[in-house]
């Protein structure tokens, strides 16, 4: 990030001339983690911080950033091509959820960096590419039962006999 309020770094936003697009290295979750402790701490907030609080709370800024794309047309360039102060609100809102998602993880002691990386493996084993290259099918309804031992079942499952992701 360049500065307090951020950068959107329009140059690398997409496939454009400059390349892919690539977050910078800083901040890294742990120092989200780490800030938004540190502001929710200094103004004593942190008793409203139990994890149904911050999942409402996240739902309700996901529900914001929902709204910026209300109604738009499904244009070629999309978010790139909104006006500066829609995109400032797209940043705005993004962080919103990022942060939540941050201190919602860190209340539920689930380490996120290490989760996706579990989260990936599982769903290249779900998902291979002979079989899903190209496909929006779920690993379930792929050809030849893609769907292996590694299906997560929860307790709805267990009524049905399904599987879910």
């Amino acid at each position: 990030m360049s500065g307090v309020g951020g950068d959107m770094r329009g140059e690398k936003e997409g496939e454009g001339a400059a390349g892919p697009f690539s977050f910078s290295p800083e901040p890294t979750l742990e120092d989200i983690r780490r800030l938004h402790a540190e502001f929710a701490a200094e103004r004593d907030w942190d008793q409203f911080h139990q994890p149904r609080n911050l999942l409402l709370a996240l739902v309700g800024e996901v529900g914001e950033l929902a709204e910026l794309f209300q109604w738009k047309p499904d244009e070629e360039l999309g978010p790139q091509a909104w006006p500066t102060r829609e995109r400032a609100a797209l940043q705005q809102e993004l962080s919103d959820v990022l942060i939540y998602l941050v201190a919602l993880a860190a209340r539920c002691r689930v380490d996120l960096p290490q989760a996706v990386l579990s989260k990936m493996d599982t769903n290249r084993r779900r998902y291979p590419v002979h079989l899903s290259r190209g496909s929006a099918s779920k690993y379930t309804d792929l050809p030849h039962g893609a769907a292996s031992e590694d299906q997560v079942v929860g307790p709805a499952d267990l009524a049905t006999g399904q599987a879910s992701t």
